[in-house]
């Protein structure tokens, strides 16, 4: 029987969306064992949680302290936590197992501010345990192709990337209405922190053209604006971005674009080929290539590359996306701990610390240069 990582969680409780998706990951692939956990900031909250979802109330904890505290002395202790809590509570948590030991998978982005993000970065580098965290579009199998393409020169040298995350769900102040949680939470500078929709949706539209290209942002240009009257953090911003081996681009990033849903795209362009992405149909990408006809890549697709590291769980043509792009990410995180052969090479596919830090400089630098008539900003001097 092969040995599946025991796995705790902080946050996830009781109308909290995103602790469900990644519960369902994390089984996907049958890789680990939820056992143990501190669901809600409210002790009774937290145990209702662990009811429904039949948790032993033993290991059902009112703090994340006492957590750690006491799964890292039990001999079946969980050796993995999950920590999907709003902005403003990913360090603490993070922090407090990565001192015990314990492995810890974070939902993005890293912190909510720059000073919580330094400190988790001296606990990552002191601790022996892997921090990791969930940009989930990174695990999807077509963009691990396309980074494959890009890794294999098969765009040339690049010139210019485009991304755009356009939603339409906050367009309308729904985080006054009373029964939207997550809006609540990710309009409020306290718990989202200095950013709303540059932190939301543009940090993973970053960290997939990094991703991608293999480059990293170095400056910005960036316009925030807050359209909807009494809100406190962006719900709009046009940001142009300066990236290593002088690769130019633009980002579109709103989550008051009326009538769109999800609308997550990018492309890459080359002076031989371009690739692009669009999320709403994500099991499909187009490859464009001077002087031939354009190819359409698929997962399962002919011209798959060796070592993408793109597994298909179910046939091509039927469809794969959002809980399968966490489960990959869960997946590749056990192996990682579990010292499988490919490990070193899953390390460098994983988000981690050093890509969490550089995709908290780039969303407060997005703030720093709009603060500032829109002036280019170094993410070096954040």
């Amino acid at each position: 029987m092969k040995k599946k990582l025991r796995l705790g969680m902080v946050g996830g409780g009781q109308g909290a969306f995103i602790g469900a998706v990644h519960r369902l990951s994390a089984r996907m692939d049958d890789k680990y064992e939820f056992l143990a956990g501190c669901l809600s900031s409210t002790p009774e909250k937290a145990e209702l949680s662990a009811k429904e979802l039949g948790l032993d109330l033993t290991r059902s904890y009112p703090d994340y302290k006492t957590m750690a505290e006491q799964e890292s002395q039990r001999d079946d202790g969980v050796e993995v936590v999950s920590i999907v809590t709003p902005n403003h509570m990913h360090a603490g948590p993070a922090i407090e197992f990565l001192n015990k030991g314990i492995h810890v998978i974070c939902d993005k982005p890293m912190t909510a501010t720059m000073d919580d993000a330094n400190e988790l970065m001296r606990a990552i580098k002191s601790s022996k345990a892997h921090f990791f965290l969930t940009h989930n579009y990174s695990g999807y199998p077509v963009i691990r192709e396309m980074r494959s393409l890009v890794k294999n020169g098969e765009l040339g040298n690049l010139r210019i990337v485009k991304g755009a995350y356009l939603q339409g769900w906050l367009g309308s102040k729904e985080e006054d209405s009373g029964s939207n949680k997550q809006a609540e939470w990710r309009t409020d500078p306290k718990r989202s922190g200095a950013a709303g929709a540059v932190g939301d949706i543009g940090s993973h539209t970053m960290h997939l053209l990094e991703f991608v290209t293999g480059l990293k942002c170095k400056s910005v240009a960036a316009d925030l604006t807050t359209f909807v009257e009494g809100r406190k953090l962006d719900d709009d911003a046009s940001i142009m971005i300066r990236m290593t081996e002088n690769v130019k681009g633009n980002l579109s990033i709103s989550q008051i674009a009326t009538g769109q849903e999800n609308n997550f795209t990018i492309s890459i362009y080359g002076e031989k080929g371009a690739l692009h992405w669009a999320q709403e149909n994500p099991n499909y990408a187009r490859f464009s290539r001077v002087g031939k006809a354009d190819q359409i890549i698929t997962r399962g697709g002919a011209i798959q590359n060796e070592n993408s590291y793109a597994p298909i769980r179910i046939p091509p043509g039927h469809p794969e996306g959002y809980l399968e792009g966490f489960a990959q990410i869960y997946s590749d995180a056990a192996d990682i701990i579990l010292n499988h052969k490919n490990k070193n090479e899953l390390l460098e596919l994983l988000p981690g610390g050093d890509s969490g830090m550089q995709i908290m400089k780039f969303i407060n630098a997005s703030v720093k240069s709009s603060n500032n008539n829109s002036i280019w900003t170094d993410l070096s001097s954040i």
